[in-house]
C-alpha cells in the first residue's frame, strides 16, 4: 500500500504547491520544490512516534497535518503539512513502522524502573 499526498493551502483545500510526499511501507519521500527540487526520504524504522494535528482552518478544509519524530540525522521532525486523509496517514504510519522495527530488530526499550545513579556506589 502506498499513500501519495500533496500539500495543500488552507483556501479550499486546493494542491497548488510544489511538495509531494509518498508514504510507503519501507521509507517515507518528501519531494519539494519547482526549480530546484530536493527530496528527502526517511526509512520507516527511523520513526519514533507520530502527531496529528489539526487547526480550524484545516478542519474546514478537510485537511491535518502529521508531524513524524524520527531518529534520522538529516531530518528528526519530518513534518506532512496540510494534507487529505491525514488520520489514515497517521496511522499507516505508525503501523508500518512499528513493523519495520520488529522486522530490523531495532526496538527500543525504555528502563522505566531504574534508580538513582548514586544508587550504584552502594553496590557490592
Amino acid at each position: 500500500m502506498e499513500f501519495v499526498e500533496r500539500k495543500r493551502w488552507l483556501f479550499l483545500g486546493l494542491p497548488f504547491t510544489f511538495t509531494k510526499y509518498t508514504i510507503r511501507e519501507d521509507m517515507i519521500t518528501i519531494d519539494e520544490g519547482l526549480l530546484k527540487t530536493v527530496e528527502n526520504d526517511c526509512y520507516m524504522y527511523k520513526v519514533q512516534d507520530v502527531e496529528r494535528s489539526a487547526t480550524v482552518l484545516e478542519k474546514l478544509a478537510g485537511l491535518g497535518t502529521v508531524t513524524c519524530y524520527t531518529g534520522d540525522t538529516t531530518h528528526p521532525t519530518l513534518v506532512l503539512t496540510h494534507i487529505r486523509n491525514s488520520r489514515e496517514v497517521k496511522d499507516f504510519i505508525l503501523q508500518k513502522s512499528e513493523e519495520a522495527r520488529l522486522k530490523r530488530r531495532t526496538v527500543n526499550m525504555l528502563d522505566i524502573g531504574s534508580g538513582d545513579i548514586s544508587d550504584a556506589d552502594d553496590l557490592p
